[in-house]
């Protein structure tokens, strides 16, 4: 059977959104009828009548977050330290990064039946690796297929799925786990679902609580990945290397499942 490519990475656009307002990327575009004036710039004296038909150059401008599309999560994003579980030490930033935790082996958890605001437990997890008959191994990436996948493009994508509380977080990276996915805007509840629970309970510990269980083991996460339903449940490689940023939170990646 030939190896197949699945791409799993949405587009940074301006049409489809999948951040609060005040997060949303921008893209401007500069066309190629519209550019000869920025080429003349290196080359006095260039008009469109010296450009073969007239064009110049197609170029882009973009104003994002490193958080916006798909992208990854480093560990200085969820706290200043990490690993306070053996020995504490400063969280790594994006570019930091092991290169070998980036292309590994995915498992995939289907968790689409959880209710939107949901947090799972490592019970879940642990249920669900039984159900597909896998057993994690150090260094295997796990994916979670929400209910937000199929929300994609719609408004009220920020607000669907179930997230993934510290618990289920540390049940993955105490198993050697060093990358975990969502296909949700975020890896913990959304947090529309959250702030309900906090203003009845004003339990901090429920706040950003999967993310924060990055201060007990060092961890990188991916959001807003898709088309995960297309996946089988293992016997894959992903590929999802971040930008280089220097000192950076997270890093835009082109997630890529290799299925042989």
């Amino acid at each position: 059977m030939p190896r197949r490519l699945i791409d799993l990475s949405i587009p940074i656009c301006n049409d489809v959104v999948t951040d609060p307002e005040t997060m949303r990327p921008k893209v401007t575009y500069s066309v190629h009828a519209d550019t000869v004036p920025q080429m003349a710039a290196s080359f006095p004296g260039l008009t469109a009548a010296d450009m073969p038909d007239g064009e110049g150059w197609a170029v882009e401008r973009v104003s994002l977050s490193t958080h916006n599309g798909t992208h990854m999560d480093a560990p200085w994003h969820f706290h200043s330290t990490t690993d306070q579980a053996t020995t504490t030490r400063a969280a790594p930033t994006i570019d930091e990064g092991p290169l070998e935790y980036f292309l590994q082996p995915g498992v995939k958890l289907d968790f689409r039946h959880f209710p939107d605001g949901y947090v799972a437990t490592g019970a879940d997890v642990e249920a669900e690796l039984a159900r597909i008959g896998h057993k994690l191994q150090p260094l295997d990436i796990v994916l979670v297929n929400t209910a937000a996948g199929a929300a994609y493009g719609a408004p009220d994508f920020i607000h669907k799925g179930c997230g993934m509380g510290e618990e289920a977080t540390l049940y993955l990276t105490e198993r050697g786990v060093k990358v975990v996915g969502t296909d949700a805007w975020s890896w913990d509840a959304p947090f529309s679902h959250t702030a309900k629970r906090w203003a009845e309970t004003r339990d901090p510990k429920i706040i950003w609580e999967g993310h924060k269980a990055g201060r007990f083991r060092e961890y990188y996460q991916i959001e807003k990945l898709t088309n995960l339903e297309a996946l089988p449940a293992n016997g894959f490689t992903l590929s999802c290397f971040p930008v280089k940023i220097a000192g950076a939170s997270a890093g835009w990646i082109r997630a890529v499942a290799i299925v042989d």
